[in-house]
């Protein structure tokens, strides 16, 4: 997408609505990282608003964070415990706390915002990095042919068809690069507003080979945080990582 910045693209305006439509499996990603959890340390990569971290950490895990935006660590130091964070600005591919853990976690599909092979298997090796002896690394994402209605790279889709306004998902996919390029365009009587973001899609497995790149194995797989066994239905993985 020409133009496109990953840098800015979590900018004000993202922020102040990051939290208006959250996924619904909040509770249960907190219930499942504080179950695997070794210690009671955790790294959280791409921390955001803190919609992760600050429910963990108010079951008593002391929870850090990497974040890109400096918009997004304001709304999360706006909220309730959110000061008490120890967030550190800047790339989660390269940027260290100084700290080693027992759990880091990488949630969302936030994993596919990093838009090269190098950047993604540099986020494993910083992962590896901050780990300590027993600590583990957990990767959340969608399963990429879920995202192509009907097998097809490109799509428009309808998100959200209102009285007043609609939203619309239009996206186009390069399977050379393994990019998508996404624009969510609203239309309401105020106006036109877009949201465009651009991301890398990887599959589970490509996942394992960054893993043993830096070092890691993967040691289990569940299709969703409440610990469903992964198979072919699955649409989406959960995949835990150990030396």
């Amino acid at each position: 997408m020409q133009g496109f910045n990953p840098a800015t693209s979590f900018g004000a305006t993202v922020a102040a609505r990051y939290d208006d439509h959250p996924r619904g499996d909040e509770a249960a990603a907190v219930q499942f990282l504080a179950a695997i959890a070794p210690t009671k340390t955790a790294l959280e990569f791409a921390i955001g608003t803190g919609r992760i971290a600050l429910p963990l950490a108010a079951r008593g895990v002391q929870v850090d964070g990497i974040e890109l935006s400096p918009q997004m660590i304001d709304r999360l130091r706006a909220k309730a415990g959110g000061a008490d964070l120890h967030v550190v600005c800047g790339d989660m591919s390269t940027v260290s706390t100084g700290r080693q853990y027992g759990l880091v976690y990488l949630v969302f599909n936030t994993i596919f915002n990093l838009l090269t092979v190098d950047d993604q298997i540099n986020c494993f090796v910083n992962a590896a990095r901050h780990l300590d002896g027993d600590g583990v690394f957990v990767v959340e994402t969608a399963l990429p042919h879920t995202w192509m209605p009907s097998g097809t790279s490109d799509y428009v889709h309808a998100e959200q068809v209102n009285l007043d306004s609609v939203m619309f998902d239009v996206a186009k996919y390069d399977p050379v690069t393994q990019l998508l390029a996404e624009n969510h365009v609203r239309i309401a009587a105020t106006g036109i507003s877009m949201t465009p973001i651009v991301c890398r899609l990887i599959t589970p497995g490509e996942m394992d080979l960054m893993a043993r790149i830096a070092g890691l194995r993967m040691v289990s797989r569940f299709a969703n945080w409440q610990g469903t066994p992964f198979d072919a239905q699955s649409t989406a993985h959960v995949s835990v990582y150990a030396r």
